[in-house]
């Protein structure tokens, strides 16, 4: 297969000053927004409502040391992996706006398909995580007020119908301009008054006789696949599969103010994250839940809105990582000649969100328990697309020119991060097996 033929796969192409050759490339904005509005959807769709499950799922398995170590060089790779894909959005004047379309280019028909479907079964199974978690915030909040609650069902039904609607009134991510204000401010709400309430309660059972047990539990065999298992989850907390589609909403010049952008989410973004899951560990040690929210003891006003803040504010973050799935839909079924939001294409976005949505509620309902394959999530998929994928890239378009020493180092990317991906599929696989005998479809118990 050419490189022609690999590009044109799914969709047409578009040139670097974003003339489309052959038709339209997308049914989506392309370059559109600037790099401000992009930094501040990435602070605020990373700081959604997973950061409250960080304290258990990151620090837990692994302690203060090795929790700390690995919370630094995730990160650091992390950034620079995301650094490394930005600088490939244009190969030879040519703009790529799906990472599937690039790697179709340089490795094949094949690569072009495995990418499509380590991005797909990402987006697909992280959107059912967030319809999951907005269900059990709203149920948080049903507590406050009755001894007694609806079955956690009821509320992913609600949350799913929520994000539907969301996602048809908002069409795509430059759409989200004037919702992130909105977004800012509920982030920083809920953000600052779970710290404030965290870290109070944490003060108190200080100075309580109450004992913190940081130690990690299990065998030594568990610690090991359990702090792989941890590992994914710090890898899912900073990245997202999906760098091309976030920088091809970008104005001139998109790498350059995707960099910009990227600076920003893993400075601010990453200190925000990574703080409350800190503050929580440290608060409440190897006893903090998987919801944090759910250890809080402080006035009943607080875990409401926080609760509440989480759920609103998850309605917007959802969106911005379930896009590559719309865009794709989109692009396919709609009239891209007529405007997004003429009325025939109104009437299809709004049987294709609503079919998409029914269908992960109801599969969200069915297995309520993502926890497990969010390990999944991200030892396999996320590690892939996020460190391997983009060295993968350097070395096939600069490998011939560039230093021995870059290439060298790009190889031993792939080679070391291949292993990591080996070793925390093998711990998720092992630990979805562990737990399947307490898997019942349509379960109420979390």
């Amino acid at each position: 297969m050419s490189n022609r033929e690999a590009f044109n796969i799914e969709t047409n192409s578009i040139k670097d000053d974003q003339i489309l050759e052959e038709g339209p490339a997308s049914a989506h904005a392309i370059g559109n927004d600037s790099w401000q509005q992009v930094s501040l959807l990435l602070v605020t769709s990373f700081n959604c409502g997973w950061i409250l499950s960080f304290s258990d799922l990151m620090l837990v398995p692994l302690g203060w040391v090795w929790g700390i170590i690995c919370l630094l060089l995730v990160g650091f790779f992390s950034c620079y992996s995301s650094w490394v894909a930005a600088g490939f959005h244009f190969i030879d004047g040519q703009r790529f706006i799906r990472y599937r379309d690039l790697m179709g280019v340089l490795f094949g028909k094949k690569m072009f398909y495995t990418t499509w479907i380590l991005q797909f079964s990402t987006f697909i199974l992280g959107n059912m995580g967030f319809i999951l978690l907005g269900g059990k915030a709203l149920q948080e909040i049903n507590l406050v007020f009755s001894d007694t609650t609806m079955r956690l069902q009821y509320f992913i039904i609600i949350t799913g119908t929520t994000y539907f609607i969301f996602s048809f009134v908002v069409p795509n991510l430059s759409a989200m301009r004037v919702w992130l204000g909105l977004s800012v401010i509920l982030t920083f709400a809920y953000i600052g008054v779970l710290l404030v309430t965290t870290i109070n309660e944490g003060k108190l059972i200080g100075k309580s006789s109450r004992h913190r047990d940081y130690d990690v539990k299990g065998s030594k065999v568990d610690r090991i696949f359990n702090g792989f298992g941890a590992i994914s989850a710090i890898i899912v907390c900073n990245n997202s599969g999906m760098v091309p589609e976030i920088q091809s909403t970008l104005r001139k010049p998109a790498v350059k103010n995707l960099r910009r952008a990227l600076y920003v989410q893993y400075t601010l973004g990453l200190i925000i994250y990574y703080g409350v899951s800190i503050a929580g560990y440290w608060a409440y040690g190897s006893e903090v839940p998987d919801y944090l929210p759910k250890a809080l003891s402080g006035p009943k006003w607080a875990k409401v809105l926080i609760n509440l803040a989480v759920f609103l504010q998850n309605v917007i973050s959802q969106h911005m990582f379930f896009q590559p799935v719309h865009e794709a839909l989109d692009t396919k079924f709609l009239k891209v000649d007529e405007g997004i939001y003429s009325r025939e294409n109104l009437k299809r976005r709004f049987f294709l969100r609503a079919l998409l949505f029914i269908g992960n509620t109801i599969v969200t309902a069915a297995i309520p328990f993502m926890g497990d394959f969010i390990n999944l999530l991200g030892s396999f998929t996320l590690v892939t697309l996020t460190f391997i994928f983009p060295s993968m890239i350097f070395i096939k378009v600069k490998g011939k020119t560039a230093r021995i020493v870059h290439t060298a180092w790009h190889w031993t990317i792939v080679l070391v991060f291949t292993l990591l991906a080996m070793a925390t599929t093998i711990s998720a696989v092992r630990k979805v097996i562990k737990d399947v005998t307490n898997y019942h479809l349509f379960s109420n118990n979390q």
